[in-house]
């Protein structure tokens, strides 16, 4: 995962625009006489600056039964504060009809442009003569990001990304956010946009990488893009953080236990150990961990609670962020 990420990034980035600005605020300065207005998203979801605050995000939600019973199991008796669905799986009619019946519980949408798997596949939820780029010849999703970038077009993942949108809403989601199944709509600078527009379009929030990441890369401008935009996103991702060798355990709980004071998401791959499982993947064990983890192990718990860790979903966010944009919109029209 690391080599792959980093030849992504080595691939792309440099396409990016080197110009890196500062974060501004969504919120209006106060005033003359008024107090301070919040100033860090902390603050503006209500909670102190120097308070740790997390979502804990199911990824790949309706891929598979496994996910599925993992996510809802982590949401229900776990820690888990939000997921985001894969639209185009075929366990994805199961997760709908779970998430419609539970209105109050946070789910996204996993935007999904790829098929991994060599045994698993999926296909696009568009015609596949609207996005005839973005499937192989046996009509399936590509299994990789690069493929995509190569037959595809910006165009034809926005149209495939908003027919899951639409399909997820027509099923009954309350959508609370969006992210990109393998990063496709984040790697490359066109796509990148697609992410934008349809955040913009949908008034959701999304997940963007850490800005020290994104700067690093040249892509320091990006988050102040999405300010003016009026889309929110977290202060911290954390992404491709493990170290070499380091069970899966021991990671997230070093993890846990170095979080900064702000908004942070960490997102981990849930999934019930057992035979479908592992006839879809390899990493069926730390998916099986990752569910352990973040339902049933106490000592996970135990550093929630000693570091003063205080989780929410992303549907804060997204209130948040239609909030300040009615708000917006009504001093606009005065």
């Amino acid at each position: 995962m690391n080599r792959r990420v980093a030849l992504l990034l080595a691939l792309v980035m440099p396409t990016l625009l080197s110009a890196q600005m500062d974060r501004r605020n969504l919120t209006p300065a106060p005033a003359p006489g008024e107090g301070a207005a919040p100033s860090t998203l902390a603050e503006r979801l209500g909670f102190k600056a120097s308070d740790k605050i997390l979502i804990i995000n199911g990824d790949d939600v309706g891929m598979s039964h496994a996910a599925n019973a993992a996510t809802i199991d982590a949401m229900e008796n776990g820690l888990m504060t939000s997921g985001t669905i894969m639209v185009p799986c075929p366990w994805f009619a199961e997760i709908a009809a779970y998430a419609k019946a539970h209105p109050g519980l946070d789910f996204g949408l996993h935007l999904t442009h790829t098929s991994e798997w060599k045994g698993y596949k999926w296909g696009p939820v568009a015609s596949k003569s609207d996005v005839p780029g973005l499937v192989d010849p046996q009509g399936y999703l590509w299994p990789d990001i690069m493929s995509v970038y190569k037959n595809s077009t910006p165009e034809q993942a926005e149209i495939e990304a908003r027919a899951q949108i639409k399909k997820a809403m027509a099923a009954g989601i309350d959508v609370t956010h969006i992210d990109s199944h393998m990063g496709t709509l984040q790697y490359n600078l066109k796509y990148h946009e697609v992410y934008r527009k349809l955040a913009r379009e949908f008034d959701l929030p999304l997940r963007m990488g850490s800005q020290d990441l994104l700067a690093a890369q040249g892509g320091g401008h990006l988050r102040a893009q999405l300010d003016a935009d009026g889309v929110v996103y977290t202060d911290y991702l954390i992404h491709n953080a493990r170290k070499q060798g380091e069970p899966v355990g021991d990671y997230w709980k070093r993890i846990l236990n170095e979080l900064k004071p702000g908004v942070t998401e960490l997102y981990i791959h849930a999934a019930l150990a057992g035979e479908e499982m592992q006839h879809i993947t390899n990493s069926w064990q730390e998916r099986a961990a990752e569910h352990h983890l973040f339902t049933k192990d106490e000592e996970v718990r135990k550093i929630l609670e000693a570091r003063g860790i205080k989780r929410i979903g992303y549907r804060a966010l997204r209130d948040l962020q239609r909030k300040a944009r009615a708000e917006a919109q009504k001093s606009g029209a005065k």
